[in-house]
Order: structure tokens, then sequence, then C-alpha cells
């Protein structure tokens, strides 16, 4: 599975890159300006989206993209409650806190189980 993770703190990126995503092909991109970018290059079939980044909150990709038709689901991963709860009202489909993450790899599977890459970028 191809993910793009939008997540600013590069150790813990690089953590849960080994611990709980190293069956997948993962991007790790830090701001809103980076996501939009490697959006706009390929697909990908989940997004790990942040709440707090170093140009602005996921909330405002979630946002694009949902308005957009963006299909592709989304995991809201800020390690603050109201950061996910704001990414879920946003468009987000699930939330795994940071304290949480073990459980990342079961809400992968069933929210992407069956899905493809958003037919937005197809």
């Amino acid at each position: 599975m191809r993910i793009l993770f939008v997540e600013n703190h590069e150790v813990f990126a690089a953590v849960v890159g080994e611990k709980f995503l190293a069956a997948h092909e993962v991007v790790v991109v830090p701001s809103l300006a980076g996501a939009r970018a490697s959006l706009a290059a390929q697909r990908y079939d989940a997004i790990l989206l942040d709440f707090d980044l170093d140009d602005g909150k996921g909330v405002e990709l979630a946002v694009e993209l949902r308005a957009a038709g963006d299909a592709t689901p989304i995991i809201a991963v800020s390690a603050r409650e109201d950061g996910n709860q704001k990414l879920i009202t946003a468009g987000a489909n699930a939330a795994v806190s940071k304290l949480e993450f073990g459980k990342i790899g079961t809400v992968l599977s069933s929210l992407v189980s069956g899905l493809g890459p958003s037919p937005a970028r197809a």
C-alpha cells in the first residue's frame, strides 16, 4: 500500500515507518505544501494526516481533498484528541492517536480493503 504520511516530527515519522508501516511504501512530508505537491505527483492508497503542521493545520488539506471529490481514506494522527476530532469533522475517515499507534495497521486495513486510490487522481 502506498501511504502519504503528513507529519512534521521527523523522529516520530521514522519510528512509525520502521515499527508499524514497514510493509508499506510510505512517503513522509512535513507540511501542507509538501503534501499538496506529493498528491499532485502521485496517487496514494491512504493519507495519515497530523493536525499541527509547519505551515498550517491538517484540516485545510482534508477540506480541500473532500471538496475536490477525493475519496482517498484519511486517518487523523494527532496526539491531541481535539485535533483528531477537528480532522474527522473536516473529512477524515478515522483517527488513531499517536499514543495508540499500534492500532494503525488494523485501521488502515479496514479503510483500504477493497478501495483503490481516489478516482480524482486516477
